[in-house]
Parts: structure tokens; C-alpha cells; sequence
């Protein structure tokens, strides 16, 4: 046997092990030709009238087939996903670019500042944070209420600061304890 068929081989046996193997209940069930009643004839112009359509063994009717030269409708998907809602930040809490204005402000680093809201997930279902900027010297959350907020500075216990609904998160970054405490006291203060 020549390699180059073997694909081709492979395919039919798979497609003739799965027609008898799972072929339809034709064998359970009695003839359709002989339980099929015969059509009726109405009055003197002998027009048939057709039976019922057959319907399946869970006793739904299957549905009608197309007619002679129609073509299937394709469902058509929007081209681009749907815009992600993220939800909304608590109105008293500060805004994360706020938050990376106040430390540049006061001084201190905050490189590379990329707007990764995105990261929060669709409608809220990843992080379920509002707003996140990530620098290269902290990252900044701001989650839509104080409880969520809590939960996940708790859970990056150590390498975290939390203040109301904002976290700044220290995990990614290499920013020494001493300069930590700079950036937590810039939080603080914002209202």
C-alpha cells in the first residue's frame, strides 16, 4: 500500500465504521414506506393531501425541508467583539491616571504607564476592577467598591497597598520598601 493513501484509507474506514455504527433507528423502527399511511384523496379532482411530517423518537416534528433550488441564510457575526463595560469607579474614589498625575507630582517614578483597563475583564468578570494603569514602579487598581478592593489587596497580602477602593499592587515592580511608603502616602492624600 502506497503511504500517500494511507490518510484517505483511514477516512473511509472511520466513515464506515461510524455509518454502522451509528447509523439511524431504521433498524428499531418498522418500515417508513409500510407505516406511513396512504395519502388521502379529497372530493372529484383526486389532489392528494400529504401526510403529517414525520416527527423524531422524542415526538418533535422535524422541521420542513427547503424548497427545490433555495439557497441556506448564513447568520451573519459582527466583525469585531462587543465593547467591553467595565464597571464604574466609585465617584469619591480617584481615577487611576489620576493617581499616576499625583505620584509624578510628587516626584516620583512611574515609567512606562500603560492604560491595561482591559486586564479588568469583560463586564467586570476578570479582576472586576474599574480602571488599571500598570508602571514599571507599581500598578494601579481601582476597583468599584472598598469590598473588592479588600479582597484583593488581602490576597496579594505583602506586596500590596490598599486605600478605599484603590490598590496599588508592588508585584511586577522592583520597588524598594523604603520608596513604597512614598507612594502610599501620595495615596492617602488624594481625595
Amino acid at each position: 500500500m502506497n503511504p500517500r493513501n494511507l490518510p484517505a484509507v483511514a477516512v473511509l474506514v472511520i466513515a464506515v465504521a461510524l455509518t454502522a455504527g451509528c447509523g439511524s433507528d431504521d433498524a428499531a423502527q418498522p418500515d417508513a414506506a409500510s407505516s406511513a399511511p396512504a395519502p388521502a384523496t379529497t372530493g372529484p379532482s383526486s389532489e392528494a393531501t400529504l401526510p403529517a411530517a414525520p416527527s423524531s423518537a422524542s415526538g418533535v416534528a422535524a422541521p420542513p425541508a427547503p424548497p427545490a433550488g433555495a439557497q441556506g441564510t448564513t447568520e451573519r457575526r459582527p466583525a469585531s467583539p462587543p465593547p467591553v463595560v467595565l464597571p464604574k469607579r466609585p465617584a469619591a474614589a480617584p481615577g487611576a491616571k489620576q493617581v499616576v498625575e499625583a505620584f509624578k507630582a510628587a516626584g516620583l517614578k512611574v515609567p512606562h504607564p500603560k492604560d491595561r483597563s482591559i486586564d479588568c475583564g469583560p463586564d467586570g468578570l476578570g479582576l472586576g476592577c474599574s480602571e488599571l494603569i500598570a508602571t514599571d514602579a507599581v500598578t494601579v487598581y481601582v476597583f468599584p467598591d472598598e469590598i473588592s478592593a479588600s479582597d484583593i489587596a488581602e490576597t496579594w497580602s505583602g506586596q500590596s497597598y490598599r486605600h478605599g477602593a484603590v490598590v496599588l499592587n508592588y508585584l511586577q515592580a522592583k520597588t524598594p520598601a523604603a520608596d513604597r511608603r512614598r507612594y502610599e502616602k501620595v495615596l492617602a492624600g488624594l481625595r
